[in-house]
């Protein structure tokens, strides 16, 4: 669905990624992870359309990304949930997922309330009064308000604690399930590989290494430099 195929990109003359070769199918989840400044962000905003691309091509269903708008790029069917959930923290939950849906028309939350019912509670509360783990239950579900075919979620667990990234993880395969493929950037390695059918390891800009994501669990590079093993 996904095919992104020998890209580079950078800010101006700092170059950030090198050929990058990275796929995601239909109703997948795919786990993106690495070190602190290996290119994971950047690379999420070159598949989002926000930092062109220097070479290579990216493409969704066949269709080129590169060169489109942001909002294009969401037309396609992708949605971004970025770092931090950016959340319009003076604005209820209720107008936050709507906005989600704001562009393709989409108003009905009740999918999206299927997912996360701990919001269903929370729709008139100002978004940025709640804990983070809610916020960051509403940024996704803002993220899948415009009904997309792929979404990436850009560091789910930031600054959460562990038993409610583990709550928001276990929603995953129900996204994907529904028709959602899942494209994850995940600091918890561990959390992140066991939840992905397939993953890649991004270090300095450049794809170190790809697989089926429990052969990269019990790789031994990945166990030493990630899961504090061997």
């Amino acid at each position: 669905m996904l095919e992104v195929s020998g890209a580079s990109a950078g800010y101006g003359r700092v170059q950030v990624l090198w050929d990058i070769e990275l796929r995601v199918d239909e109703r997948e989840i795919v786990s993106l992870v690495g070190p602190n400044g290996a290119g994971k962000t950047t690379l999420l905003r070159v598949l989002s359309g926000m930092v062109p691309v220097s070479s290579g091509t990216v493409t969704f269903r066949g269709d080129l990304v590169n060169g489109r708008s942001v909002e294009q790029v969401v037309e396609l069917g992708i949605s971004h949930v970025p770092e931090g959930r950016r959340l319009f923290p003076g604005l209820s939950v209720r107008d936050n997922l709507r906005l989600g849906g704001w562009r393709g028309k989409h108003t009905d939350l009740e999918p999206v309330l299927e997912l996360f019912p701990g919001l269903t509670t929370r729709l008139d509360q100002v978004a940025g009064s709640m804990s983070g783990g809610e916020q960051q239950m509403c940024a996704i579900a803002r993220g899948l308000m415009s009904r997309p075919e792929l979404m990436m979620i850009d560091e789910l667990s930031l600054g959460l604690a562990p038993v409610v990234v583990d709550e928001i993880i276990e929603r995953l395969p129900d996204i994907a399930a529904s028709g959602t493929s899942v494209l994850l950037v995940e600091q918890d390695v561990d959390a992140a590989l066991r939840v992905a059918a397939r993953a890649y390891v991004l270090e300095t800009g450049r794809i170190a290494l790809s697989g089926k994501a429990q052969d990269l669990l019990t790789d031994q590079r990945v166990q030493e430099s990630y899961l504090g093993l061997g």
